[in-house]
C-alpha cells in the first residue's frame, strides 16, 4: 500500500493538502454511504429511482479507498505495518475458526 499511499500523498499536496481528520471521516461515511446505496440497488430491495443512473461498485469502493488513505496520511499511518498486524492477528487468532477448504 505504501505506493499507494505516495501517489495519495502527491495528489494531495499539489491540490491544497489534507482536510482535518473529522472532515476526512465525514467523507469516508458519505462513500461507503454510497457503496451500501449501489449494493442495496444490486441485491437488495431496494430498486433505483428511474432518474437515478448505473453505478459500479468499483467506483464506489475505489472513493474509499482513496479517502480511507487520506485519513491515514494525515496521521502518518503505515498502512503496509497495520494491514499485515492485522491479517497476522486472523491467522493466529481465528486459525481454527473456519473451515479449511
Amino acid at each position: 500500500m505504501k505506493g499507494l499511499q505516495k501517489q495519495v500523498d502527491d495528489w494531495t499536496k499539489d491540490n491544497g493538502g489534507y482536510w482535518k481528520p473529522h472532515a476526512i471521516l465525514a467523507r469516508l461515511m458519505e462513500e461507503v454511504g454510497e457503496l451500501a446505496r449501489e449494493v442495496n440497488h444490486k441485491f437488495g430491495p431496494k430498486k433505483k429511482k428511474s432518474t437515478e443512473g448505473e453505478k459500479e461498485l468499483g467506483d464506489e469502493m475505489a472513493d474509499i479507498i482513496f479517502t480511507l488513505i487520506c485519513l491515514a496520511n494525515s496521521q502518518k499511518i503505515d498502512l503496509d505495518k497495520y494491514f499485515a498486524k492485522m491479517m497476522q492477528k486472523l491467522i493466529s487468532r481465528d486459525k481454527d475458526r473456519w473451515k479449511k477448504k
